[in-house]
């Protein structure tokens, strides 16, 4: 018989699991994680997790927050949604956070825009350089073409899969889904319009730091990316912490950086002057 075979061995079974860590898993309450970057005060934290390779997570942030996806290994893929929290029908629009910037490639000080024309996020830091605003999420027919299998719950689960447990957390369903952006893998347009990746693996440890410009419901999904072209289901966790931090003042570098810009700040200051 084994030892949770009743419901008495299974409660103490249960309980026995108290304190237990493993690689991957969010730390409760967030204010105890440790390793913080500089000047972070671990009162200050609101979010903190492991995200395994495969894994995904979701949760909301304040305005003025401060996020930071560290790739841990040097082999993480993140795709990411974000939401403005109060009305999620406005959401990260990756076409317009492109052309409103004239730029295909996104860095320090640029914007993540919404459908609305305001910034949902600032990009304040990017040790990493490699990511992609071209390609979209993998799905379960690209996983099973390249892996034999994508089924959400099996061994090799697909990006826009994971999306949808994690928008569900805040009852939006598949329709939410929109077009993400992919951190930590380099995509490029090539001369001739072909998308090239580079995949890495690249040194451990590089992180891109999101500030908030609005409340917002942020979807991680850390799956390999849709272009990877190595066989195997290649990809390592991601650790994701969000502190506490200043809502955007107006002499901000990042704000004050373009005429474009400053109009999507202009944008989120009046929604919030309500």
């Amino acid at each position: 018989m084994s030892d949770t075979a009743t419901p008495y061995a299974a409660q103490a079974h249960a309980r026995a699991q108290a304190g237990t860590r493993v690689e991957a898993m969010p730390t409760v309450p967030a204010r105890a994680a440790v390793d913080l970057p500089p000047g972070v005060l671990a009162g200050d934290v609101v979010w903190d997790e492991i995200i395994a390779p495969g894994g995904y997570a979701s949760r909301q942030i304040a305005r003025g927050s401060r996020l930071r996806l560290t790739d841990l290994a040097g082999d993480a893929s993140v795709s990411l949604l974000i939401f403005n929290a109060e009305r999620p029908i406005e959401r990260l629009n990756i076409a317009d956070t492109l052309k409103v910037q004239w730029n295909g490639y996104l860095g320090p000080g640029r914007l993540l825009l919404s459908d609305m024309g305001r910034v949902l996020a600032s990009l304040v830091e990017d040790e990493a350089g490699t990511h992609d605003a071209f390609c979209g999420a993998s799905n379960q027919a690209s996983n099973a073409r390249k892996y034999g299998d994508g089924f959400n719950h099996g061994a090799h689960p697909n990006a826009r899969d994971r999306f949808s447990l994690g928008v569900a957390k805040f009852g939006l369903g598949r329709k939410d889904i929109h077009p993400c952006l992919n951190l930590f893998k380099a995509v490029r347009i090539g001369q001739g319009g072909e998308t090239v990746i580079d995949v890495g693996p690249y040194a451990p440890g590089r992180f891109v730091t999101l500030r908030a410009e609005m409340d917002l419901i942020v979807v991680l999904a850390n799956c390999p990316h849709v272009l990877d072209p190595r066989p195997d289901y290649a990809v390592t966790p991601l650790r994701a912490t969000a502190w506490r931090g200043a809502v955007t003042p107006q002499d901000d570098p990042i704000r004050n950086a373009t005429p474009e810009g400053l109009r999507a700040f202009l944008n989120v200051e009046d929604y919030f002057s309500r």
